[in-house]
């Protein structure tokens, strides 16, 4: 487990701003920086194993500890950063935009819905 966990330290920094933008890329002079909506997840656990006296052959297996761990991400692009000729502008992925903008809406309809509601009663 203490491996795992090292591990993770060491990887910790691209987890942040330089996992949501990546590395620039320039193509016919037009600099082009992507964005990405990122989310991470991890976890871990042990089982500290059974106490057990100690009268039988099995006694060692049975008191042994487990451990385990995992985890996971999920990074959705949003769209890039465009410079050309000295001048900045974002250029949206309207895929990913509508993918995750329809949800929202959805769900903050239906809350306010529910607001209303309860300002009426």
């Amino acid at each position: 487990m203490t491996n795992l966990i090292v591990k993770l330290a060491e990887n910790i920094g691209t987890i942040g701003v330089k996992a949501a933008y990546g590395e620039p890329v320039t193509v016919d002079g037009v600099t082009i920086l992507p964005v990405a909506f990122v989310q991470f997840g991890f976890g871990a656990g042990t089982d500290g194993g059974t106490e057990d006296n100690g009268d039988d052959a099995d006694s060692e297996e049975r008191g042994a500890s487990s451990s385990g761990g995992g985890g996971g991400g999920l990074s959705i692009p949003v769209g890039a950063y465009v410079t050309e000729n000295g001048r900045a502008r974002f250029e949206p992925n309207l895929i990913s935009l509508l993918a995750v903008g329809i949800p929202f809406v959805w769900v903050s309809g239906h809350a306010l819905a529910r607001v209303i509601r309860a300002l009426k009663r």
